[in-house]
This record gives structure tokens, C-alpha cells and sequence, in this order.
């Protein structure tokens, strides 16, 4: 992977408004427990193997979950923690499938995840699950990040399994200085296994994550140009999280030579970005950006989620990248990207800051203080 510096570029970028979403998120993400079996070295939640009191309970769930019915519906993904530790989780997925939500399961693998679990989820209509592999030998993945010695084989194993029941599989990769060099291998492993989609999380320093080392922005730039030439691949799809430049960069190569790239410019996602398109609820209820993003606009036990979405001052901002500091707010992509706003509050104590991680100077590039936000 070569790490040449990203330089400015006209472009012309298409009318704004297709890729704002104030009416509804096309992702809810839900931390239905923040109790895990696993220490893994990243975690933002901190997890651990206790339940909290102040979980939401079944009711409030249910009641949220049909409230979140709009069209077109959002896709619902659980997660946690790991969200097997709720005794009352098929109960919860069951009523989301019954009213029409979407639904995908993000859990941990532990041995609470066995393959009558993965099949029960199948015949409940569960369209996609996603697993965690951060190294590509159990010494990388066990030892380095999760913490529990056979995490490895488990996912490998549960991986295939999941595949062969027909249910689409993302296999999710943090990207850190410690885990960099190995994303060749893990690649590789991600391919074998015969998941549908491989995405990239781009560290932020949050909750435990903090403790882990940031790559440059010079190196990041270089592995999102790697990972799109392994999209020409097709399969595994290669996405990413938290790194929303990987849209500019698979625009750009396309535009600048078609051919070049079989998957074609990225035409799902463009825009969507913590606030704008996703919305998080937490265990206690909590509605925020992201889970990477821990500002709290409004409390789902109390309000209507989709109406926090819509009406808060924090989600509305987050939805004018033209109200961007610095880079973000200046750069001629904003609207399809706008930069990781968890990593620019992570950095900065403001997510309507500049992210760090991205090296790309637009033309335009003129520092200056965020405008009056709504």
C-alpha cells in the first residue's frame, strides 16, 4: 500500500438534497445490552458481563420498534454488547420481523452464538448477521484484541455456517496501527469464509478504543485506495465505517477512468454519515448519531425516535455539512462524505469539527469557525 497524500481536485459534485435524509435514518442501530462476554480491546461501551438495571424493557422496546415503521422502513441491526445476553432477544427480533422492520443481528462470538442460534435467526427472516475478525491467526484475534482464547476458530467456524443457511454475512475489520499490516491476510480469510461484505472500521478513540494507536491520515488514504481495487473483486463487497473518504476516492477513480473498478462510483450510502441517515438508540434508550458518537438528543423511553431524528437541533446540523469547521466544511464532497463526525468529536470536542483522518486539502480549503448551527 502505497501513501502518497490525497491532493485537491475540481469536481462537480451532483444536486445536494438526494443525499440528506431528514425525514427518516436508513440505519438504526441498537444497542439492545451493553453485557459481553468478551473484553475486547476497543470496545466502545465498555462492556462486560453484567446486564445494566436501566436496560430498556421489552415493552419500550416493542412500543420503539413500531414506532421506527415509516417507508421506506429502516433497517433495524442489533447489537450490543452482545445482544444474546437478553433473555428476551428472539422475542424482540420476532416482533420486529412481524411489523415489517427489516432486521440484522450484530452479536458477539462467544459461546452464547451456536449454530441452532444461527438457524433459529434464519427461519425468523433475520436478512444479514455480521461478525467481528480483527487479525488473520487466532494469535492476532484472540491475543491482541478480543481478549478470549478461541474467538477465532469460533468465528471462522460460525462464519461459514452462516453463509451456507443462506443469510448474508458481513465480516467487520478494525483498522488500527496494530492491525494495518495484517489486513492482506484477513482479507483473504474474509474471502474464504464466503461473506458477502468485508467493512473496514476505522478506529475512533472512544471507550476502550482509546487505548489503541490511530493510523495517519497519508496511510489511511492509501488503505482505502487498496481497499477499492480488492472491490473489483466483487465479493467480498468492501465497505467502510467511519471512514466516509472511501466515498470520494471510488467517485474520483471512476470518474478519472471508468473501466477501472468493475463495481462502478459507490451509488448506496452517499451522504450517510452519523446524524444524517443513521440514528443509534442506546440500551437505556438513549438516541444519539452513532454509537461512536456519544451525544444524547433525546430519550426514546419518553419521545418518538423518528421525531428526535427529525427535530433536534444536533441531527438537524449534522445534516448541513455547509455548517462544517475547517476542511470538512469547505471541501467540494461534503455532501458525500462530510467526514467521520464521532472522529471529529472524538478529536476535537466538536462533531462539527474536521475529521483527522482524512489527508484530502480541497481546493477551497480555508480554515474557519463552524456558522450558527439550528
Amino acid at each position: 500500500m502505497s501513501s502518497a497524500p490525497a491532493i485537491g481536485i475540481a469536481f462537480a459534485a451532483p444536486p445536494v438534497m438526494q443525499f440528506r435524509y431528514p425525514d427518516a435514518p436508513r440505519r438504526v442501530y441498537w444497542e439492545l445490552t451493553r453485557a459481553c462476554d468478551l473484553v475486547c480491546r476497543h470496545c466502545r461501551a465498555n462492556a462486560n458481563a453484567c446486564r445494566d438495571p436501566q436496560e430498556l424493557q421489552t415493552a419500550d422496546i416493542f412500543r420503539i420498534l413500531d414506532e421506527l415503521v415509516v417507508e421506506p422502513a429502516p433497517h433495524v441491526v442489533f447489537t450490543g454488547g452482545d445482544p444474546l445476553k437478553r433473555p428476551d432477544f428472539f422475542e424482540i427480533v420476532q416482533h420486529a420481523a412481524a411489523i415489517g422492520l427489516p432486521c440484522n443481528v450484530s452479536p458477539s462470538v462467544t459461546p452464547l452464538l451456536t449454530s441452532e442460534v444461527v438457524r433459529t435467526l434464519e427461519s425468523m427472516g433475520v436478512a444479514a448477521m455480521s461478525l467481528s475478525l480483527d487479525g488473520s491467526t487466532d494469535a492476532r484475534h484472540d491475543d491482541a484484541v478480543r481478549g478470549v482464547a478461541g474467538t477465532y476458530a469460533r468465528t471462522l467456524r460460525l462464519g461459514r455456517e452462516i453463509v451456507q443457511t443462506g443469510i448474508s454475512l458481513q465480516v467487520n475489520t478494525l483498522v488500527t496501527s496494530e492491525t494495518v499490516d495484517d489486513l492482506p491476510d484477513i482479507h483473504r480469510v474474509v474471502r474464504d469464509i464466503g461473506a458477502d461484505r468485508w467493512s473496514l472500521f476505522f478506529l475512533i478513540a472512544t471507550g476502550r478504543g482509546a487505548a489503541l494507536g490511530q493510523i495517519s491520515p497519508e496511510r489511511c488514504e492509501a488503505v482505502l485506495n487498496w481497499a477499492l481495487d480488492r472491490a473489483e473483486e466483487k465479493k467480498p463487497v468492501v465497505t467502510t465505517t467511519e471512514a466516509p473518504h472511501y466515498r470520494r476516492i471510488a467517485l474520483v477513480r471512476h470518474k478519472q477512468a471508468p473501466r477501472l473498478g468493475a463495481a462502478g462510483p459507490p451509488a448506496r450510502g452517499l451522504g450517510m454519515r452519523d446524524g444524517n441517515g443513521v440514528l443509534f438508540i442506546s440500551h437505556t434508550g438513549a438516541v444519539q448519531p452513532s454509537g461512536f458518537l456519544p451525544l444524547t438528543a433525546g430519550n426514546a423511553r419518553t419521545e418518538n425516535p423518528l421525531q428526535i431524528y427529525r427535530e433536534s437541533p444536533l441531527f438537524r446540523g449534522l445534516r448541513r455539512p455547509d455548517r462544517f469547521a475547517g476542511h470538512c466544511g469547505r471541501c467540494e464532497f461534503r455532501e458525500i462524505c462530510g467526514g467521520s463526525r464521532a472522529r471529529a468529536f472524538a478529536a476535537t470536542g466538536d462533531p462539527f469539527g474536521s475529521d483527522p483522518l482524512c489527508s484530502y486539502v480541497p481546493p477551497a480549503a480555508v480554515d474557519r469557525p463552524a456558522m450558527m448551527r439550528d
